[in-house]
């Protein structure tokens, strides 16, 4: 692994995770290029940040469950590649229902040049300390739709709050929301804010 690197649950002890890149439950429907393994992976900035935002989320109730963070480029321009194939169906009612592959990339779910590249971009939802069950957030991981968009209409009001909390949560630590993915937040103070890297995840 790259200097400045760590894999994410070593340092931020309790953390949960669920690497979906890595399996056959992700918008392509198969494990990913360059996920070698069901890990997470970020700079070390990052995990600083998350252990505090582990612990706002805690007083709260939460707990945090990761779905990605450092992506390989080759992740990304396998992304591409898939975008590009005939539609085959298989992901489309889950992920994408109203939009085609390539809209994917024009209405800004995914980018040919992706900040988890950098290695301080997170996707994450909340979870009950209590029951250990996900909180409902209108939507689940990657689901390309304008009901992912903060401020979504059609969401119920649990639902929108649910979202607050987690943006609450990550911007009070350092983070700033994508408003186009409720998951997507990305560290202010990144350490490699010029820098894609291409290291797989193994």
């Amino acid at each position: 692994m790259m200097d400045g690197f760590v894999f994410v649950d070593d340092v931020v002890p309790g953390i949960r995770w669920d690497a979906k890149y890595a399996t056959w439950d992700n918008f392509t429907g198969k494990p990913v290029d360059g996920y070698l393994a069901n890990r997470v992976v970020g700079t070390r900035a990052l995990c600083t940040a998350l252990e505090r935002a582990q612990e706002l989320a805690a007083s709260l109730g939460f707990g945090l469950l990761l779905w990605d963070g450092y992506r390989p480029q080759r992740a990304v321009d396998c992304f591409l590649h898939w975008s590009q194939q005939p539609e085959d169906g298989r992901t489309k009612s889950r992920h994408y229902p109203n939009i085609a592959r390539a809209e994917m990339f024009e209405k800004g779910y995914v980018a040919a040049r992706s900040g988890h590249s950098r290695g301080s971009t997170v996707d994450l939802t909340l979870y009950d300390l209590a029951t250990g069950e996900l909180v409902s957030m209108g939507g689940d991981h990657d689901l390309m739709d304008p009901i992912s968009h903060h401020g979504a209409r059609g969401i119920a009001s649990v639902e929108a709050r649910n979202r607050q909390h987690l943006r609450s949560i990550m911007e009070t630590c350092g983070f700033r929301a994508y408003e186009c993915e409720w998951w997507h937040y990305t560290l202010d103070n990144e350490p490699y804010p010029d820098t894609y890297f291409d290291f797989p995840i193994t």
